[in-house]
């Protein structure tokens, strides 16, 4: 009876997967360490509506998604991803929003003798609550400390544990004891699916500005490159046509030949004071957009006597 249930348990899963990859155009793979099941039911929940959470053993999908391979081939780009302890997020919804939702689910936790570090931990210069009896225990670390009223006080910010690195026991004791839990758990998000493609989730961290600004930049490349050999390109006409224009308006100025984008420019060079006429208009709207005030600025009123009478003698004395 046993054997039948767990028969069926397995079928059953074979079919929920298989409707899921066809029903979802998207997933993203996770990895579910030190996730409990009541973490992950809150997850669940955070999601309801937007997403499905799928995890099983690699073995059991693997075989259903080789078995769903005649039907949607860009699945098989999923199987390398399928290691560790991972599971499916399906969804239709925006990619970002998704994953938003999975990495705002976080649990406090203390470090656990054994664990790779996610962060750096650092303990910062502090006053304990811990007896002087612990000294010794700080030595061991070399943690700088001194007694203060009765409690040991740590004189310097220490660097305890570096992200990727296995916590050691001594490490995971002094940190229990300090009441410091340094680490967060959730969903990690190790790849995204999209329509038979897999890539890493940074993808979903590019904007369209920047897109554009690489677009733009390659192009900027393309025409530099193809006006330094000679090579016309569809980057590079625009600024081949306007140097060549640079180029006939310079033979017109110094010869007798014209064109008729080139006799404005002569007629400026030949009179500039009509360049002054043309600026005149520019040069009127400036003075009529200052402030109001400094037209208004109070005028000095003129003296009776001029400077001359001042002086004892007019002007034609």
């Amino acid at each position: 009876m046993v054997k039948e249930d767990r028969k069926l348990w397995k079928s059953n899963y074979f079919i929920k997967i298989t409707a899921l990859l066809d029903e979802y155009p998207k997933a993203f793979i996770v990895n579910a360490d030190n996730v409990g099941s009541k973490q992950m039911q809150q997850i669940r929940q955070g999601i309801r509506g937007r997403g499905v959470i799928l995890m099983g053993k690699n073995t059991m999908m693997r075989k259903a998604i080789r078995g769903h391979l005649d039907t949607n081939p860009g699945l098989e780009k999923l199987l390398p991803a399928i290691k560790n302890n991972v599971g499916f997020v399906f969804t239709k919804e925006d990619l970002t929003e998704v994953r938003t939702l999975l990495l705002e689910n976080k649990v406090q936790a203390p470090a656990r003798a054994g664990a790779l570090a996610p962060m750096d931990v650092k303990i910062p210069a502090q006053i304990t609550t811990l007896g002087p009896e612990k000294t010794s225990f700080f030595q061991a670390l070399s943690i700088p400390t001194k007694i203060t009223k009765g409690t040991i006080e740590i004189l310097n910010e220490v660097n305890l544990i570096k992200e990727g690195e296995r916590v050691g026991s001594s490490e995971s004791t002094l940190l229990n004891m300090l009441n410091i839990s340094p680490f967060t758990y959730g969903l990690v998000i190790e790849h995204v699916y999209d329509s038979g493609t897999v890539f890493s989730p940074d993808v979903l961290d590019i904007t369209n500005a920047d897109i554009i600004a690489r677009f733009v930049e390659g192009v900027r490349k393309v025409a530099t490159v193809s006006l330094a050999i000679g090579y016309p390109t569809a980057a590079s006409a625009p600024h081949s046509l306007v140097n060549g224009f640079k180029r006939l308006l310079a033979v017109a100025v110094e010869t007798e030949y014209s064109f008729k984008e080139a006799e404005r420019t002569k007629e400026y060079l030949k009179d500039p004071s009509k360049f002054a006429v043309a600026a005149a208009p520019v040069a009127a709207a400036k003075t009529a957009a200052a402030p109001a005030a400094a037209a208004k600025a109070p005028v000095k009123e003129e003296s009776d006597k001029s400077d001359d009478d001042d002086m004892g003698f007019g002007l034609f004395d």
